[in-house]
C-alpha cells in the first residue's frame, strides 16, 4: 500500500470504479441471473455463525474485483491490524478505538500506554459476573432487606442504545421474576412511566455516564435518587445504586459505594460499549455465562474480518456494497430490516454506530471531503414494516438498498408463525430484486387499466443475512459484523469514524439556554427565532418550580 494515497477521488481505483459503473448501471438483477445459474453460490460468504447472500445486489464479478482493490488502495487492512494494535487511530482525540480488546480472550496482550488492556477488561468482567450473580440469586438486597425485581438502566447514546436493545433481543434468557427498564430522555416522562408501578425497596437503578456528568443522565439520576430517598430516605441510595463510570470522586458524590462502580476506559466509544461495564444491565438478565457467549459472538467475527480473505469477509464485503450504493449510485439511505421482533431496536442501534461514526464532512486531511458519507440508517422489523413503508421499496423512486435479517429456527414454540415470517422475509427478498413485468400482469389477467400501477420494476438490491437461531453469541456475531462494516466504509471515505464532536455543539447551547428558560432575568443573545421560542416557553411554561 502507498504510505500517501491520493486523495478518494482521484485514486485509480475509484476512477475504475466510475467507469465500470457506467458500463453495468442499467444491468438488471433478472438477466444477471439468467446468465448466471451458480450466482447465489458465486456471491455468498459465511463466518461467525452467519450467512450472508448478496448475490441480489447490482454487482458483478468485475464489480467486486474493483471494490476489494478499492479497499486495497485505502489500507483497509493495515488499519484494521493498526486498530487491532491498540495505535492510536483516533486521531482528533489522540485515543485508540479498542472495543475488539473488550471480547478478546484472557489470554491476548494489547498493550496501550505500556499496560495490558485485556487484564483490566477481565478484571471488571470478573467483577460484573460477580454482582450480577449476587443480584440474580437475591443475595444483593435493597435497603429493607427484599430482593431485586427491577434493574433500570439509565444512560443515553451508547449508555442505553445498546443495554435497551440486546434486551428486548435476548429476553427470553432473563432471570425469572425479574424486570429491566432503560431510561435517556431527558423529557420527565421517562423517568416517570419507568418507575410508576415499581416498588422503591426492590428497585435497583445502574447509572451509566464515563465521567458521571453527562446532562441528561444525571438530571435522570437525579430524580430517580429523590424517588427512592424519598421513599426509603438517603442512607438506601448506596444500597439501591451502582456506577459504570471512571469518576470515583463524582460516584462517591453522589451517594454510591466506590466498590459499586464499574469502570471502562477512554479507548470506549460509547456506540462501542455495549460489551463493557456498560453492559451490565445485561449482565444481570441473561446471567454471566450468557454474556461471555455474547462476547464469544463478537470476538468469533473480530476474528473473521482479521483473517478472512477479502473475497469471503463479511464485513468488508457489506462495508464495500454500501460504499458501492452510496457513491456510485447516488442512494441516500440504507434500510435494516430484520425478521424478528426481538430485534426491534437492532436498526436504532445501528443508527448511532453507522451514523455518528460516519457522518462527518471532513477527510483525515482536515480537508473537506469532496464524496458522500455516512447514509442515512433506518428500519424497522419484519413483517410489520411490510404494512407501512414497503411500498416506496418496491415502487418509490429512491433507491434503497436493504439488508434483510432472519433466523431458521424460532425462539417461540409457535413453529408455523415462524415459517410464515420466513416465507415473508425470502418473498420480499426476490419481489425486490425481480419485482413484476407488465407481461406477466397481462399474463396473470390483470386489468388493462391497472397494469401501469401493479408493475414493479424489481433490480432493487438486497442483503440476506441468516442465521440458525437468535442467541447472544449471534448477537454479538452480528454487532460484530456492523461495526466492522461502518470500520470500513470509514477507512475508504478516509474519515474519523471515533469521534463524534458534532454532538457537542448542541450541548453547549443547551447548557447555556436551560437558565435562560429559568428566568426572565436572563438577556437573550441569540438569533430572532431562538429568542422568540424562548420567550413563548417562558410565558406558556407557566411559574417558576
Amino acid at each position: 500500500m502507498n504510505k500517501n494515497p491520493p486523495r478518494l477521488t482521484r485514486g485509480a481505483a475509484w476512477r475504475a470504479l466510475q467507469a465500470h459503473h457506467r458500463q453495468v448501471r442499467d444491468l438488471h438483477l433478472r438477466q444477471l441471473f439468467a446468465e448466471d445459474a451458480q450466482r447465489a453460490e458465486r456471491f455468498s460468504a459465511e463466518g461467525a455463525g452467519l450467512y450472508l447472500d448478496y448475490s441480489k445486489n447490482r454487482i458483478t464479478a468485475e464489480t467486486m474485483r474493483l471494490l476489494l482493490a478499492l479497499a486495497e488502495e485505502r489500507g483497509v487492512a493495515v488499519r484494521r491490524d493498526a486498530m487491532y494494535r491498540g495505535e492510536k487511530i483516533n486521531v482528533t482525540e489522540k485515543r485508540a478505538a479498542l472495543h475488539v480488546a473488550l471480547r478478546a480472550p484472557r489470554d491476548a496482550h494489547i498493550l496501550v500506554g505500556g499496560r495490558d488492556v485485556v487484564t483490566q477488561v477481565h478484571e471488571v468482567l470478573e467483577r460484573m459476573a460477580a454482582f450480577s450473580e449476587r443480584v440474580r440469586s437475591g443475595a444483593w438486597t435493597g435497603q429493607t432487606g427484599r430482593r431485586i425485581r427491577t434493574v433500570i438502566n439509565i444512560g443515553i447514546g451508547g449508555s442505553y442504545l445498546g443495554p435497551e436493545m440486546a434486551w428486548h433481543a435476548l429476553r427470553e434468557l432473563a432471570a425469572p421474576g425479574m424486570d429491566f427498564r432503560f431510561v435517556a430522555n431527558v423529557d420527565g416522562a421517562d423517568l416517570a412511566r419507568a418507575t410508576a408501578d415499581l416498588e422503591p425497596a426492590e428497585t435497583l437503578f445502574i447509572v451509566s455516564s464515563k465521567t458521571f456528568t453527562t446532562l441528561e443522565t444525571m438530571t435522570n439520576a437525579r430524580s430517580a435518587r429523590a424517588w427512592l430517598a424519598g421513599a426509603l430516605g438517603e442512607p438506601a441510595v448506596a444500597r439501591h445504586f451502582v456506577a459504570v463510570s471512571t469518576n470515583a470522586a463524582e460516584v462517591r458524590a453522589f451517594g454510591i459505594d466506590p466498590q459499586s462502580a464499574f469502570g471502562f476506559w477512554d479507548w470506549v466509544g460509547g456506540r462501542y460499549s455495549m460489551d463493557s461495564a456498560i453492559g451490565l444491565s445485561t449482565m444481570i438478565a441473561i446471567g454471566p455465562q450468557a454474556f461471555r457467549e455474547l462476547l464469544a459472538g463478537f470476538r468469533a467475527m473480530d476474528e473473521h474480518f482479521r483473517d478472512a480473505p477479502p473475497e469471503r469477509n463479511l464485513p468488508l464485503v457489506l462495508g464495500l456494497l454500501g460504499v458501492w450504493y452510496n457513491n456510485f449510485f447516488g442512494a441516500q439511505t440504507q434500510a435494516v430490516l430484520p425478521y424478528a421482533k426481538a430485534l426491534a431496536r437492532f436498526p436504532a442501534y445501528l443508527q448511532q454506530l453507522a451514523m455518528e461514526s460516519n457522518g462527518k464532512h471532513v477527510a483525515l486531511d482536515r480537508r473537506r471531503v469532496a464524496w458522500q458519507t455516512a447514509a442515512i440508517l433506518w428500519g424497522e422489523p419484519g413483517t410489520d414494516g411490510q404494512h407501512s413503508f414497503y411500498q416506496l421499496l418496491h415502487q418509490g423512486t429512491r433507491l434503497v438498498p436493504c439488508d434483510l435479517i432472519g433466523f431458521c429456527r424460532p425462539t417461540s414454540a409457535l413453529a408455523e408463525h415462524h415459517d410464515l415470517l420466513m416465507a415473508n422475509l425470502f418473498a420480499q427478498a426476490e419481489a425486490l430484486a425481480f419485482g413484476k413485468s407488465a407481461a406477466e400482469l397481462a399474463a396473470e389477467g390483470s386489468p388493462r387499466f391497472q397494469t401501469p400501477f401493479r408493475v414493479t420494476e424489481g433490480n432493487r438490491p438486497s442483503n440476506l443475512i441468516l442465521a440458525e437461531r437468535l442467541t447472544p453469541a449471534t448477537l454479538g456475531a452480528l454487532v460484530a459484523l456492523y461495526e466492522h462494516a461502518v470500520f470500513t466504509q470509514g477507512a475508504i471515505w478516509d474519515v474519523d469514524s471515533f469521534d463524534q464532536w458534532g454532538v457537542e455543539l448542541g450541548k453547549e447551547l443547551a447548557s447555556r439556554i436551560v437558565p435562560e428558560l429559568q428566568s426572565a432575568e436572563h438577556a437573550l443573545a441569540h438569533d430572532s427565532s431562538t429568542n422568540a421560542a424562548i420567550r413563548r416557553y417562558r410565558r406558556l411554561r407557566g411559574p417558576a418550580r
